[in-house]
């Protein structure tokens, strides 16, 4: 028996087919999902999905947003996604730089919109590279 899995953004269909395992990146941590699972809906932080098929893994960058379970039927909605596979390491690697460097700026400074932007990115980005490095 396996897991019918769809990862939905708003612009593309980034994932639709079976899985044998999926582990979500929960807003409390990370949440494995096999056949026969409860039923459930949760929210889901920026960081990487991971899917075991047969003896294969593949990683998909998510960028936030909801995951709901019902009857084997896995389906996530987010605000962004990428396929580990067609991430360019190097590039992510550069991001991630980039965004840790801004985030250190900000560090100290009071809350603001700016620093949660900053925040958002950092995520983003360590989601990317992670996702690029497992693929």
């Amino acid at each position: 028996m396996t897991l019918t899995l769809r990862v939905l953004a708003p612009d593309q269909s980034v994932f639709d087919g079976t899985a044998d395992e999926v582990i979500l990146p929960g807003t409390t941590g990370q949440l494995g999902i096999l056949t026969g699972h409860v039923s459930m809906l949760t929210a889901l932080d920026s960081g990487v999905l991971r899917v075991r098929e047969g003896g294969n893994w593949q990683s998909i960058a998510l960028m936030g947003g909801f995951a709901e379970v019902v009857a084997n039927e896995v389906t996530v909605l987010v605000n962004g996604a990428e396929l580990g596979s067609s991430i360019d390491a190097a590039a992510a690697q550069s991001d991630f730089e980039a965004a840790q460097q801004a985030a250190a700026a900000l560090e100290g400074s009071d809350p603001s919109p700016e620093k949660v932007k900053v925040q958002q990115a950092l995520a983003r980005a360590r989601a990317r590279l992670q996702a690029s490095k497992a693929a």
